[in-house]
């Protein structure tokens, strides 16, 4: 049995030079689109369909870094582009998008066909600027978002807190990576056994 050996990253799509393209203006386009800006809301994205729907156009009514082009796929389309999700309901046309992305060594994501996706999209918890991305290889996105509502529950609220405190201290600390992540240690370990104290 394999393990997962997906290479975890985040994306900072925020980045105005970086260019998303979503292929398809339906509910699975509107899901992609959403879970972007969702955690990107400065992303550049432009989202290509010959039909919109309400929804996508309502967002992109608000939101100036996002292009609608009502018009069916063209190969054109990629230029300029960093990043591709697929999204349309035509099996045929994802695949033919998937290979001409390829060609053009782009990464792409094709909604619910991981063979052909480059990368997946992940069900995401975050607390402030504490963010995890929670993947099970394309094997049960269901088991994915379950487990997002249990870390949900589980992780408090004041996390941002501590985390700004953590930061200040790393500031002050002297010495070398190995001194400072030494000291953090000790100090996220006390953290952890006092969070367990208040759960018994």
């Amino acid at each position: 049995m394999t393990t997962n050996q997906l290479f975890p990253v985040f994306l900072k799509l925020n980045n105005p030079n970086l260019h998303t393209l979503i292929v398809g203006g339906g509910n699975v386009g509107l899901e992609k689109l959403t879970a972007l800006l969702n955690n990107s809301p400065g992303a550049t994205i432009t989202l290509v369909a010959p039909a919109i729907s309400p929804e996508i156009q309502k967002i992109a009514a608000s939101n100036a870094l996002l292009t609608l082009v009502s018009e069916r796929f063209a190969a054109s389309d990629l230029d300029g582009k960093d990043m591709v999700i697929v999204a349309t309901d035509d099996k045929a046309e994802n695949e033919r998008i998937y290979h001409l992305c390829r060609q053009k060594h782009l990464l792409v994501n094709v909604a619910d066909t991981p063979d052909l996706c480059d990368f997946y999209l992940s069900s995401v918890v975050q607390k402030g600027n504490l963010k995890i991305a929670i993947s099970t290889n394309g094997l049960s996105p269901t088991m994915a978002k379950r487990l997002k509502e249990v870390l949900n529950e589980a992780l408090p609220e004041d996390l941002e807190t501590a985390l700004h405190q953590l930061n200040q201290v790393r500031e002050m600390l002297k010495g070398d990576f190995a001194y400072k992540v030494k000291e953090l240690n000790k100090i996220t370990q006390t953290l952890i056994a006092d969070q367990s104290k208040k759960t018994d």
